[in-house]
């Protein structure tokens, strides 16, 4: 393993280099990454901010989280459903937020995909759906990958129901972030936390 995949904190855990100095960035890792998402409006979010996210850093969104919610009705997706033209102009005025009039209305056209799936069994029966039988166990970030065979299904499934943004890249990342697959590198002490994954070595 690279010595740098790792780095031990003073706490004596070890966290891979990106969760190992931003203090938000430590305690998202730490508390939520990779952590099972089963509610519906939880994972409208998720997915939500992972398209915000698309060429930015994730700690920009992460950052920008609490605005993002108070922006998108805590992304409840019956009200987000219902935001108008106008809206979307109040929005791109928000500074809080990535202003970004594509995504912006990817979110809008998502939270409405979403009301629809309930006449299918729902958006988290759904996603979920795409677990593949394995998860990856990488030891260094080179033996992640950036896409998967259930990511890119995953993919072109949604984007037939209507989503938007929600391109194989970033459904890997959903899926890393949900604990659909766990990538925690080995020897982090968050591998295997999901609960999904308990044999995950």
């Amino acid at each position: 393993m690279s010595e740098a995949a790792l780095v031990t904190g003073e706490d004596g855990l070890a966290r891979p280099s990106w969760a190992s100095v931003d203090t938000l960035m430590r305690e998202y890792y730490d508390t939520e990454w990779g952590m099972p998402v089963t509610d519906e409006q939880g994972l409208y979010e998720r997915i939500s901010l992972e398209g915000f996210q698309a060429g930015l850093s994730w700690a920009t969104i992460l950052r920008k989280r609490p605005a993002f919610r108070a922006a998108f009705a805590d992304f409840d997706p019956e009200a987000v459903a219902l935001f108008t033209q106008d809206d979307v102009e109040r929005l791109m005025l928000d500074a809080g937020i990535v202003r970004n009039r594509a995504k912006i209305n990817a979110a809008i056209t998502n939270a409405k995909a979403t009301l629809a799936l309930r006449e299918e069994g729902g958006l988290v029966e759904f996603v979920w759906s795409f677990q593949p039988a394995e998860t990856p166990a990488p030891r260094s970030f080179a033996d992640i990958p950036s896409s998967s065979p259930e990511s890119v299904t995953l993919s072109k499934a949604l984007r037939k129901k209507g989503f938007a943004f929600v391109g194989p890249t970033t459904m890997f990342a959903l899926m890393e972030a949900i604990g659909i697959i766990d990538t925690h590198l080995v020897g982090s002490h968050r591998r295997g936390s999901s609960g999904i994954w308990t044999e995950a070595s």
